[in-house]
């Protein structure tokens, strides 16, 4: 069972930056995109970004382009996402995922494999 982790989660005023990690338990993802979902609180799990297999292409979501921006390391079994500029709105539990697919595009909750346990990001206005 392939297991993610993420870290770098926290509190951050508006504005403000953090860098997510994820580090997978094994290499078996290296033919399968990678990404980042969140969840705010009483809302639907949600799209964030993701990148394809050998990260040659990435995908976000309107509401984070340009702010946000997801790499991945396979030498590592490490994917990130590096948020700038951030909003109260961008408040959320972000989830680390495996998708069924190595193409970098919006993919929803049934496409993934595997699921993180989740970091909490909160941004006070």
């Amino acid at each position: 069972q392939v297991q993610l982790v993420e870290s770098g989660g926290g509190m951050v005023q508006s504005g403000g930056s953090l860098r997510l990690s994820c580090a997978a338990s094994e290499r078996t993802f290296s033919h399968k995109a990678m990404g980042w979902f969140r969840q705010a609180p009483g809302k639907e799990r949600e799209f964030v970004a993701a990148i394809s297999d050998i990260g040659g292409s990435t995908h976000y979501a309107d509401s984070v382009k340009g702010r946000l921006t997801i790499s991945r390391d396979n030498a590592k079994n490490a994917v990130y996402l590096q948020m700038n500029t951030l909003k109260p709105e961008d408040t959320a539990v972000y989830y680390c995922v495996i998708a069924n697919g190595p193409v970098a595009r919006t993919y929803q909750p049934r496409d993934v494999l595997y699921w993180g346990q989740g970091t909490q990001v909160t941004v006070s206005s």
